[in-house]
């Protein structure tokens, strides 16, 4: 009796540190979990592609090692942790170029899950890839948009990035000095063959409000890097993600690319005359950069501004907030969840607390808005309007 009672109490105690091994070794383990489970696909799908999960929970890299779902005879799964309450996310290939897209080869919406259960089961159709294949879809960006640079160098990280520039559509006739905004991850800015999620349609807004107004701005759309997005995106280094290089990004930008822009075009170079715009990680940085440099970047369109990233963006914005003479847009939609409004209202009243001008900020929750290009593209003449209100040269 007392051998089988000792047996009982070693099996149980092995059993015990199996189970904190296994805890251990997989931290998802016992937190909440979904499983994506891609079953249907295209019909000329390969089976021996690598199918990755790309979203706002990691940078939306377009397909990084640790998101590649596992091959399971004719279907693909991978367990995603609660990282957010939201997560917005679709799948690629392995990169922006071959992510899931429309039947029609058009993109698709941002897919969207919220966390509400400790463990659920997401069965996922992908109707086709924006593949090689699919790259002949004809281009949507207006005649007023040209290609600057297809690599243009960025001494400060050793890299290359391609740069495309909107200019208004009386530069030609005219010896007009413009305004000039940067935007990040210029893929989606002008052109839907170029985009993996839709396009903002800036040049096309553009026309219309200078058809409509007379007036006129140069637009500077910086591609984003890839897999290095998350990175360039962040001034601050971030346990799951890796080194921040927001600061030599930022360093880029005022001191290489701008002076580049001056020299080839007519701009006005004030900071009132110099916007910095973008979304998700776009609106973290565009949120460091006009906070960093407000002598460069005199105003900023915020757009669902990701500063879930990394708390120490509000460290930071509490020594060193905007200029006064700063216009500052924050945009969020309600439907983007609470980690994202939340911290959006927080940091303007953080900026507020220190001192910014009521007057010269603005904080947007859109009822229904979604974490998506769409989304930004509706908003995107309302930010222009009223950044640009109460200009004075």
């Amino acid at each position: 009796m007392k051998k089988q009672f000792f047996i009982g109490f070693l099996f149980i105690i092995c059993t015990s540190c199996l189970n904190k091994k296994n805890k251990d070794e997989n931290p998802i383990l016992g937190e909440e979990v979904v499983t994506f489970m891609v079953e249907a696909l295209p019909v000329e799908h390969n089976f021996e592609d690598d199918i990755y999960i790309s979203g706002d929970f990691e940078g939306w890299s377009g397909g990084r090692v640790q998101f590649k779902l596992q091959n399971k005879a004719h279907s693909y799964v991978i367990d995603i942790p609660k990282y957010r309450e939201t997560i917005n996310f679709k799948f690629t290939q392995g990169k922006w170029g071959t992510e899931e897209c429309q039947i029609n080869g058009n993109p698709i919406e941002n897919r969207t899950y919220s966390f509400n259960k400790l463990k659920d089961t997401i069965r996922i159709d992908i109707e086709k890839w924006n593949n090689a294949k699919n790259l002949d879809k004809p281009s949507t960006a207006a005649d007023n948009v040209q290609v600057f640079y297809e690599n243009f160098k960025i001494p400060q990280l050793n890299r290359e990035r391609k740069i495309s520039v909107y200019l208004p559509p009386n530069y030609s006739s005219s010896n007009e000095e413009f305004p000039v905004l940067y935007i990040l991850d210029g893929q989606n800015v002008f052109d839907t063959a170029t985009s993996y999620s839709g396009e903002w349609e800036v040049d096309e807004t553009l026309n219309k409000i200078f058809n409509e107004t007379g007036f006129g701005l140069i637009v500077v759309a910086i591609d984003h890097g890839g897999n290095m997005r998350l990175n360039e995106y962040s001034a601050w280094d971030n346990k799951k993600y890796g080194k921040g290089e927001g600061e030599f990004f930022l360093n880029f930008l005022t001191n290489t690319l701008k002076p580049e822009i001056d020299r080839a075009f007519r701009t006005k170079k004030e900071p009132h005359n110099t916007v910095i715009m973008g979304s998700s990680m776009g609106g973290l940085f565009a949120h460091y950069a006009v906070t960093k440099r407000p002598n460069v970047f005199g105003k900023a369109g915020i757009f669902s501004p990701s500063f879930w990233y990394n708390q120490a963006v509000f460290k930071f914005t509490n020594g060193n907030y905007s200029s006064s003479k700063s216009r500052l847009y924050y945009l969020v939609g309600s439907k983007e969840g609470d980690n994202m409004v939340e911290p959006t209202q927080e940091m303007v009243s953080l900026m507020q607390e220190n001192g910014f001008p009521k007057e010269n900020i603005l904080s947007k929750v859109v009822p229904d808005g979604t974490h998506s290009e769409s989304f930004w593209k509706l908003e995107f003449r309302n930010a222009i309007e009223w950044l640009f209100a109460t200009n004075k040269d």
